[in-house]
């Protein structure tokens, strides 16, 4: 008789599902059965979040719903790094809880489980950063994968509990993360996103200085067509980074950079002072550098203390700047970090309101960037077939999964169509706020397109 099956639940962000996927690979080498139903199996393994309120209400509904249906748990994830022993004093389903540096653990976990144990497999500071030799099981399309470049984070911003999750920041080196993107390339990824907490600090604690630029060249010899980096903090985009971004081909001129606010007193507030100052003449450098950047970009609003100025000062930057993609949360005050204690909270419904008039005034922005777009011929990277309509809906480089728009193709002249897992050449047709739509087009359109573009040129 073989091993039981294992389900597994999975919560919050793609650093996360990176865990998840090691956690099912090392389950299913072990020899036991994987599963994403719950209904397959006794014992469920719930990798959680504990990012902000929601994320943890979240995570705890998730628990206490599989908790009813009889299920035993083994917690994993920031909420387990973030309240350990409450678990297992709360939820008597609980049988082990699994910190963020301890899921490589998690077979010796459940055998100890097995026996009758129950387990506090939670590392008061965690250390661990994984490597390409550690078996994973991919639960994202077979188009796209995450890998994870480092782990923790050195900054302590006053509204951020991540380095009391994860831990300081620890890169792997060069060579292992190239080791680990050649045999995802060898498995058919077409699009590779890099992430840590602080992407453009990778490097820093393992060799002194950051080397996202050599890290980003070393992976222009990989046979992947998109590399995307999620998390660029400004204070890292130096020359030699834009460099590589605009001279490694494969690299996407695509920046994340999760800002969070313009105001100088509301940075240093949140304990981001390194950003005064510098921000709108790094955001100058990065379009005169790369001028085909798209920009991402994130905003907490309603931060303890924060006055209508301020707010609005927000609102001159978003309106001045003209980002392609803008997300805004209202603030969350988290137990154990510094923002909890501050003074002067901003009233729910003021956050509120202002998120929403941040969103308005951003939507007619999104919509002019993606117009701009109307006309031209771009890689569509397929990911699904939309059964109504029969048209494929993929995303080109302008767009990150889950966080952006969306490219809906239809087919072209002749038929012309494409298969998930594909990038095919899409002429755009229209755009709106989010999402752009098109057809797929054949090589004499192409070859069209770019005799058209070199005559403009002269």
């Amino acid at each position: 008789m073989g091993l039981p099956t294992i389900a597994f639940a999975h919560l919050g962000c793609e650093k996360n599902r990176v865990d998840t996927e090691h956690m099912l690979g090392l389950l299913a080498e072990a020899g036991y059965g994987v599963s994403a139903d719950e209904r397959e199996a006794s014992v469920v393994v719930v990798n959680t979040c504990s990012f902000i309120q929601d994320a943890r209400e979240e995570s705890v509904r998730t628990l206490v719903e599989l908790a009813e249906q009889g299920k035993e748990l083994i917690i994993a994830g920031c909420l387990a790094q973030h309240f350990q022993q409450e678990l297992l004093e709360s939820l008597p389903e609980a049988k082990a809880i699994v910190g963020t540096g301890d899921y490589q653990h998690i077979v010796e976990v459940l055998k100890r489980v097995e026996a009758g144990e129950r387990v506090n497999r939670v590392s008061a500071v965690p250390t661990f950063v994984g490597d390409e030799h550690l078996p994973r099981y991919r639960t994202t399309s077979e188009a796209v994968a995450y890998l994870k470049v480092a782990e923790g984070c050195d900054y302590r911003c006053a509204f951020c509990i991540i380095p009391k999750l994860r831990g300081n920041q620890r890169s792997r080196t060069i060579e292992s993360i190239v080791a680990e993107a050649q045999s995802l390339a060898a498995q058919g990824v077409q699009e590779l996103i890099l992430i840590s907490q602080i992407t453009t600090n990778y490097g820093l604690d393992l060799y002194g200085l950051p080397r996202l630029d050599d890290l980003l060249r070393a992976l222009g010899e990989v046979e992947i067509p998109w590399i995307r980096v999620h998390y660029a903090y400004p204070t890292g985009l130096t020359s030699a980074v834009l460099a590589a971004y605009r001279e490694v081909p494969n690299v996407l001129p695509y920046l994340d950079l999760p800002l969070q606010h313009s105001h100088p007193e509301v940075l240093r507030a949140m304990n981001r002072p390194w950003q005064e100052g510098i921000t709108s003449g790094l955001l100058s450098r990065i379009r005169e550098q790369l001028p085909e950047a798209v920009l991402r970009t994130t905003f907490i609003v309603g931060f303890p203390g924060e006055t209508e100025e301020q707010f609005e000062h927000l609102l001159d930057f978003v309106a001045e700047q003209r980002f392609d993609h803008v997300g805004v949360f209202t603030f969350s005050p988290e137990e154990g970090t510094a923002a909890a204690d501050l003074a002067d909270p901003v009233p729910a419904e003021i956050a509120r309101e202002r998120k929403d008039r941040l969103m308005a005034l951003q939507q007619p922005i999104a919509g002019e960037r993606n117009a701009a777009w109307i006309g031209r011929i771009v890689d569509v990277l397929i990911e699904q077939e939309n059964p109504t309509s029969g048209e494929m809906i993929g995303r080109c480089a302008r767009f990150a999964p889950d966080v952006d728009g969306e490219v809906h193709v239809r087919p072209g002249i002749g038929g012309l169509c494409a298969a998930p897992g594909t990038l095919v050449p899409v002429r755009i047709l229209s755009a709106d706020s989010y999402d752009l739509q098109g057809e797929v087009v054949g090589a004499a359109a192409m070859v069209q397109d770019a005799l058209e573009a070199r005559r403009a040129a002269d």
